[in-house]
Formats: structure tokens, sequence, C-alpha cells
């Protein structure tokens, strides 16, 4: 896929690394893109149409759908970082909400239409989805599982034409990472590196130095090749019956 002439949607498009989606779609001409954020945007750019989007709340999940002509590339961006310990069941309930359930409901609203284009899905995850980050362990554990999402629908959505890209990010210069005295990648470098990952059909997606260096062992590796023989028995099962 190339982004000339697609229409794109970001959610958790109002900062960070989709604000940096935002204008990197626009400066590889996409000729639409849906800014999907919690507050109201005003963006100089006519092809840019903000959507009221808080990705927990059905009702303008659904609305944005009504709004939205056509979808080549939907980019679960939105996500949630809090510090925690665990103690508080409420805070991983919390992540959940946003980070796994937030990105399911908002794909399989907009599935119909990228199905209709044969287009694509970027979630937006982290490098934690690997090994959890004890600082942030709810975050961690709610990456996980949307990672696994990520896997299940690229294997279940293949036959429809529908692709399915995890960007696994690792440390980014956003307010999520205010707290962390790290090496940090720019959300414009990230953004950059996700539209090549999609544009040159990467799986998954590695946008930054730091996971970038995980990237080759990662695609090398034992689980990456169990998820191929998974998707595989998937196909075969299909066949099958």
């Amino acid at each position: 896929m190339t982004i000339a002439d697609r229409a794109v949607l970001v959610t958790g498009a109002n900062r960070g690394i989709g604000q940096a989606l935002v204008e990197e779609a626009l400066r590889r001409g996409a000729k639409r893109v849906y800014a999907g954020t919690r507050q109201p945007l005003v963006h100089s750019d006519g092809r840019v149409k903000p959507l009221a989007l808080d990705v927990t709340n059905a009702a303008q999940i659904q609305a944005a759908v009504e709004s939205v002509e056509s979808l080549d590339l939907l980019i679960n961006n939105a996500g949630l970082a809090l510090y925690d310990d665990l103690s508080d069941r409420a805070a991983l309930e919390q992540h959940l909400a946003v980070n796994l359930f937030g990105t399911y409901g908002v794909t399989q609203a907009f599935l119909p239409l990228l199905t209709r284009s044969q287009g694509a899905i970027a979630n937006v995850l982290s490098v934690t989805a690997f090994a959890a980050l004890p600082l942030i362990p709810a975050y961690s554990i709610s990456k996980a599982a949307a990672f696994s999402l990520s896997q299940s629908l690229r294997a279940l959505l293949a036959g429809g034409g529908v692709s399915v890209h995890a960007v696994l990010t690792g440390p980014v210069d956003t307010d999520m990472t205010r707290g962390l005295d790290i090496p940090k990648a720019s959300p414009e470098s990230v953004a950059r590196g996700i539209f090549d990952g999609v544009e040159n059909g990467e799986e998954d997606i590695f946008p930054d130095p730091m996971s970038a260096s995980m990237a080759e062992s990662w695609r090398s590796g034992a689980a990456k090749t169990l998820e191929r023989e998974n998707a595989a028995l998937l196909q075969a099962v299909s066949v099958a019956a």
C-alpha cells in the first residue's frame, strides 16, 4: 500500500505519535485524513476531517463510522499509559478498556469499509508487549494482549484481503514517557517509520532505533515461526471445511 491518494484514519490524533501520523500522512499525499480525538481539533489542511472519537465510547465509534465515506488505512494509535504496581484492579481494567478493547471496537466497526477497499490496519503497540516494563505493568499487559489481538486478526482477515500490521515502538518522546530519563525517538521519526513499514508490507513494524535493534531476532525467532505455523493451520482448516 502507498499512502498517496488514500483515506487514512488515525485515533488519538491530537498529540504525540498520533499528531505526527496525521502530518506524515498529509506529506505522503493522502487524499483524506480522519483525525479521531476526544477533544475538539482544528486543522488548517482541508484534507483533515476531525472526528469526535473516544475509543471506549460505542456511540462515538458508530457516529465516526457514519462520517467516513471510504477508508484504506486504519491506525489504532489511541492509548493509555499510567504508572501503577498492579495493586489496583481498576487501573488494569482502564488500560485494557483503551488499549485492547478500544482497538478491538474501532477495528470491528470500520472492518466493512476496510474489507471493501482491501485496506490495512496498523495497531500502535510497544516492545513492552514482548517484555513487561514493571514501572507500567498494566500498560505492558494491555499491549501484550493487543499484540495477540493483532496476530489473530492478521490470520483471520488475510482471506478478505485486509492486512494487519503490529507497530512495536520503543521509548518515544511523548507525554506518556515524560517521567522516564532514557533515550527516546521523536514522534515524527516514528510516524515516518510506521508509514514506511506499512508501505513495505511489514507485518511487524519496528519504527525507531531501540525497537529496530530487536527486529531481526524477532522475525527469525521461534515465536514468529510459531505464529506463521498457527496461521497456516487456520488456512488448512478453512480449506478442509
